[in-house]
């Protein structure tokens, strides 16, 4: 296990993708704001479990690229 943040992370997680704390970092938002994103339909688990779910590190950057179109518009 690892500490980060205050919060053990499993050090074991398939290749290609990232836990809710380094998503909500690449985001920019809060661990509120990646559930949220989830409820919505804009981005979805691909694995983990409903603790510590996982997301694909290329759904995370397609989202990272429209936030920012989006913001320099």
């Amino acid at each position: 296990m690892m500490l980060r943040h205050g919060v053990v992370e499993s050090q074991i997680i398939r290749p290609g993708h990232l836990t809710a704390h380094q998503t909500a970092e690449q985001l920019g938002v809060s661990l509120d704001g990646v559930r949220q994103l989830v409820r919505r339909g804009k981005l979805t688990r691909s694995g983990g479990s409903p603790r510590q779910p996982w997301y694909a590190w290329q759904d995370v950057a397609t989202h990272v690229v429209e936030r920012r179109t989006s913001n320099a518009a």
